[in-house]
């Protein structure tokens, strides 16, 4: 199992890997390290962060979403420029190619564990499903709290 996660310290993207024994995440880059909340970890699942103190985790496709959204404007570039040039079939074609290799890639990427809080990506866990699927309104009181932490934060004492 590993969790990849920012470093609160120095914001350094890192990759730990981590079983229930393990005590502790340390940063390579700044040695800054992280205690793991006792029972964070049972067997290879995943109960709570183990980067910060959320308990709200939702398990998503571990694929990167830029190759999607590229994925999708090819097929639509593509198809238009069929279809300006009038051949139909190509048109279709290309369309069901995309949808197709858009399938064949949910098949087969295998899926990550996120946290909403701090964004810390499990991998290699086991009973993922258990924590649901995402959802909107947990990841809106998340944004909520980040955005008045940042805006109490950046306002001068009165």
């Amino acid at each position: 199992m590993n969790v990849t996660y920012a470093c609160s310290s120095c914001d350094a993207a890192v990759r730990q890997e981590f079983d229930e024994e393990s005590k502790s995440l340390a940063c390579p880059a700044c040695r800054h390290e992280i205690t793991l909340p006792e029972g964070a970890v049972s067997g290879e699942r995943v109960r709570r962060c183990l980067v910060c103190p959320s308990h709200d985790l939702y398990m998503r496709k571990d694929f990167p979403q830029r190759l999607g959204v590229l994925l999708v404007g090819i097929g639509i570039v593509g198809s238009s420029i069929a279809w300006y040039n009038a051949n139909l079939p190509w048109t279709f074609g290309i369309l069901f190619a995309t949808a197709l290799a858009d399938l064949l890639l949910f098949m087969f990427v295998g899926n990550a564990l996120m946290c909403y809080r701090c964004s810390a990506q499990y991998r290699g866990v086991a009973e993922m499903e258990t924590h649901g699927q995402f959802d909107l309104e947990t990841h809106e009181k998340y944004r909520q709290i980040a955005a008045r932490t940042s805006h109490i934060a950046s306002s001068p004492p009165s």
